[in-house]
């Protein structure tokens, strides 16, 4: 990532960008796009004794519109930014042509208010995705900048209905308006901007009808700056089909749920709650536990299944090589309030953590408290990765990769679920292995979303 290069991202602007991706002159005769629009709106976050919550939306609503499409299938989304400040569209945890990841100074310019940006891109995995700003993160997405991006299996599964439930916590003043603290260091340097209200779908309340004996496909999405939710199923039973978008091999006993920031779980559940009462999706929190989503349970049509779901045809991720063989990094992760680092690198100098805390950072990945000009790791198209991450800091972290999804290397090096987003806890070490199939620039950042700006963030280079 060389100034040279961001120069001239911002030289050619979005438009030339899009055009030079798609093989295109700029002057090109093309079908006009979808348009997909920031922009500032309101959303009956609180009880109706409030006012409407102000809060910045895709096409100023929050969740954003549902995109669905089939596996295989293109989206194609003009993007109109209509937010005071610059922002782009990060498609999270789609395999997608760099060009279109949506990462400021990586991979495109941040498109500027008023300007636009096409997006278009194929959906290789069927599964449970979402899209977000990728510019000022930190504050966009506390104001509700977020949707969701279905892409179906070819054959569904065998279910009555199919749910998504964006999970979200907000941080509201007494007026039901949204906190403007968004650059507090305290949030940056402990657990990230932790909210005092819950939504799902941007519903405090959120209520449906479900009939005894239904069979739901419920998508969970945790779009939060930095929750992790701790979630159970009250009146319903059920099994995790899929992880951030990707099918188990074998669906496991739906118990205790703990959804990072970023990541998502597909559950497949039976309502087994009588008839007249109600069944729940639970959080559990220090202070206690309470429903986020309820349903109210009718009269059954019909009678209970007794077999359970199937697996989710997989997706053509490619598997790893020899572990032994892999190209091998590790990532050191440190600093945040109460722990021990004292200094690391900023604008090329070894910087003290006061003066570091005084420049809006808190965090360092090996040693660097910003994004480098060189990668963290090189490797070639087609080449199996480890990276190896130590958490010396006292505070969670949910790592994400862009582009890719990897495997967590387990004792034994066997080799856990695919995924995209992967929650390493205070003083635990994780390594993740994956096959670098994809050509391009790739951040990894914590998707506490404080943490990445206040020093979380790195990039690896594929080349093909």
């Amino acid at each position: 990532m060389k100034l040279s290069r961001r120069n001239l991202l911002r030289a050619m602007g979005a438009t030339g960008i899009a055009s030079a991706v798609a093989g295109l002159p700029a002057s090109a005769a093309i079908t006009p796009k979808a348009r997909l629009e920031a922009r500032p709106g309101t959303a009956r976050l609180a009880p109706a004794e409030y006012e409407p919550t102000p809060i910045w939306g895709y096409d100023g609503g929050v969740p954003g519109p549902t995109i669905r499409v089939r596996q295989g299938e293109r989206v194609d989304r003009e993007f109109l930014n209509n937010l005071p400040q610059a922002s782009t569209i990060h498609w999270h945890g789609i395999r997608i042509d760099n060009a279109m990841d949506g990462v400021p100074e990586l991979t495109q310019a941040a498109v500027p208010p008023g300007g636009t940006f096409d997006y278009g891109f194929t959906l290789p995995d069927a599964g449970t995705y979402w899209y977000h700003p990728h510019n000022r993160t930190w504050e966009q997405l506390a104001r509700g900048l977020y949707g969701a991006l279905i892409v179906e299996e070819p054959e569904a599964p065998d279910v009555d209905r199919d749910e998504v439930l964006l999970i979200d916590d907000w941080r509201l003043t007494e007026t039901a308006q949204i906190a403007e603290n968004f650059g507090a260091m305290h949030d940056w340097s402990h657990g990230g901007r932790i909210g005092n209200w819950i939504t799902v779908n941007g519903d405090g309340y959120w209520t449906s009808d479900a009939r005894q004996n239904h069979r739901i496909r419920l998508r969970l999405v945790n779009p939060s700056n930095a929750r992790i939710f701790n979630l159970s199923l009250k009146g319903l039973s059920g099994w995790v089909v899929a992880l951030d978008g990707q099918p188990l091999s074998t669906p496991q006993p739906a118990e205790t749920l703990v959804l990072a920031p970023a990541q998502r779980v597909d559950l497949i559940v039976d309502v087994t709650a009588d008839a007249g009462t109600e069944a729940s999706l639970v959080s559990h929190e220090r202070g206690g536990s309470y429903a986020v989503a309820v349903f109210r349970v009718g009269k059954a049509e019909a009678e209970r299944r007794t077999e359970g779901p199937g697996p989710l045809p997989a997706n053509p991720v490619p598997e790893t090589g020899p572990l032994q063989n892999a190209r091998a990094v590790d990532l050191v992760m440190d600093g945040g309030a109460m722990g021990g680092m004292r200094s690391a690198v900023l604008n090329g100098t070894d910087t003290d953590i006061r003066t570091l805390v005084n420049q809006g950072k808190a965090w360092a990945f090996n040693g660097q408290a910003e994004m480098t000009d060189t990668p963290l790791l090189s490797a070639r198209t087609g080449e199996t990765v480890r990276i190896r991450m130590d958490n010396r800091s006292r505070w969670p972290h949910a790592m994400h990769l862009h582009g890719h999804h990897f495997r967590q290397v387990l004792q034994e090096e066997r080799m856990g679920p695919l995924r995209d987003t992967l929650l390493v806890q205070s003083s635990e070490t994780a390594e993740i292995a994956f096959v670098a199939d994809n050509p391009g620039d790739w951040l990894l950042h914590c998707h506490m979303v404080e943490h990445a700006a206040a020093g979380m963030m790195t990039w690896l280079k594929v080349s093909g």
